[in-house]
């Protein structure tokens, strides 16, 4: 068994297809902007699809709220460099809460996705 899709909530779907193909250097999987279905995938790992979905519900939108309220982090993404994305994300505007930062858990950094997420980056 494996992980074939995961979701992260989002306030527009074609809005952080653009964000997480644009900036962050996702690639599509899928777009239906008819029906509002939007996957993408990293290129270094194409079995895997990243749903934005959409929040159109109230417990997605609590959900999604709940932990940006808290400053929770909604997915983690792995890279080889934290210091280096959190540089070319910086250079692209994208603004980050927490800058990279090493602990017992490894060197993490922390964004602003823009679609309603924090998003957490993880050193492999």
């Amino acid at each position: 068994m494996r992980i074939k899709m995961c979701s992260i909530h989002v306030d527009d779907p074609a809005s952080a297809f653009d964000f997480y193909t644009e900036k962050l250097g996702f690639e599509k999987l899928m777009a239906m902007p008819e029906y509002q279905l939007y996957v993408v995938k990293s290129p270094d790992d194409p079995l895997v699809g990243l749903l934005l979905e959409p929040s159109d519900n109230s417990v997605a939108q609590a959900y999604k709220k709940g932990l940006h309220k808290l400053g929770i982090p909604a997915i983690v993404f792995g890279t080889a460099d934290v210091q280096a994305e959190f540089e070319r994300l910086s250079e692209l505007g994208v603004p980050f809460t927490q800058e990279p930062s090493t602990d017992a858990a490894g060197t993490t950094a922390i964004f602003d996705d823009g679609c309603g997420n924090f998003i957490q980056l993880h050193q492999d």
